[in-house]
């Protein structure tokens, strides 16, 4: 007798477990930067950011769907979007994070031919440094009368409740989370992980990083985002990184998530 109640209570337990609905998937949503007339930055052979960066970002979208999570993009196609449309979007759709793709660029032969590597950015309402605040200020011209906030408001408005504070803390989390296995993959210079006042990651209820994966204005470094197999790889870092994270915070949530890779 109690062998059977113990059989048939494992079976009412592995019924119930049947019957439950699967855990919610982790929802991440992509910027590819620029778009339609705002072409962001050339390479000395013709290549335009803005379709880098799309590009990378329905390789980056195939990846992490791939690893059981969710992807929506600010913008599937060649179109101008404004920085205050793209939070819109990003808040509609309730992300667990998001992530603006861009390519750097200098602006003198000197520092064309010398320059490259990644670069990582989260938040914050001044520049961690001179190379921050230049980048920042280069991705925060498409918002001219876009509606953004000023850049000197940004700190108060992240702080102004706990939801967003613990956004902040985890978009570092998640910027060196990335920034390590990008810098791994790409064999590029390490610009580090830095802060700055991007109009794009202000106001997002998430998480959220601004990645520049390349300077496109490197003759070497433009050469191989040329090459699908490099873009493919630079979208498996960042996946790679996006997974983990989500990982860390699931596991620091005790909520359960679609993919097992470790931190």
């Amino acid at each position: 007798m109690p062998g059977r109640m113990s059989s048939a209570l494992a079976f009412f337990c592995a019924a119930l477990l049947a019957a439950a609905p699967p855990p919610p998937r982790a929802r991440v949503v992509l910027d590819p930067g620029h778009g339609g007339a705002q072409e962001g930055a050339i390479s000395p052979d013709g290549q335009l950011e803005k379709a880098v960066s799309l590009d990378v970002a329905r390789r980056l979208k195939a990846a992490l769907e791939h690893a059981g999570v969710d992807v929506l993009l600010t913008r599937e196609q060649d179109v101008l979007l404004a920085l205050a449309d793209r939070v819109t979007f990003a808040n509609k759709a309730h992300p667990d994070l998001f992530v603006s793709l861009h390519l750097n660029s200098m602006p003198t032969r000197r520092l064309r031919a010398k320059l490259e590597g990644v670069q990582t950015f989260f938040l914050s309402a001044s520049a961690s440094g001179e190379d921050a605040r230049r980048v920042a200020e280069t991705e925060n011209a498409d918002s001219a009368g876009a509606g953004a906030p000023e850049p000197t408001d940004t700190l108060s408005f992240i702080l102004s409740d706990l939801r967003r504070s613990e956004a902040h803390a985890d978009s570092a989390r998640l910027a060196y989370a990335i920034h390590s296995r990008l810098v791994a993959a790409s064999g590029g210079s390490d610009h580090g992980v830095q802060q700055a006042p991007f109009y794009v990651l202000t106001g997002v209820d998430a998480p959220a990083v601004l990645v520049e994966f390349g300077f496109i204005s490197h003759p070497e470094e433009s050469r191989k985002l040329a090459r699908p197999e490099y873009r493919d790889r630079i979208a498996q870092a960042i996946a790679d990184g996006v997974v983990a994270f989500l990982a860390q915070t699931a596991a620091r949530d005790r909520r359960p998530v679609a993919s097992t890779a470790p931190p």
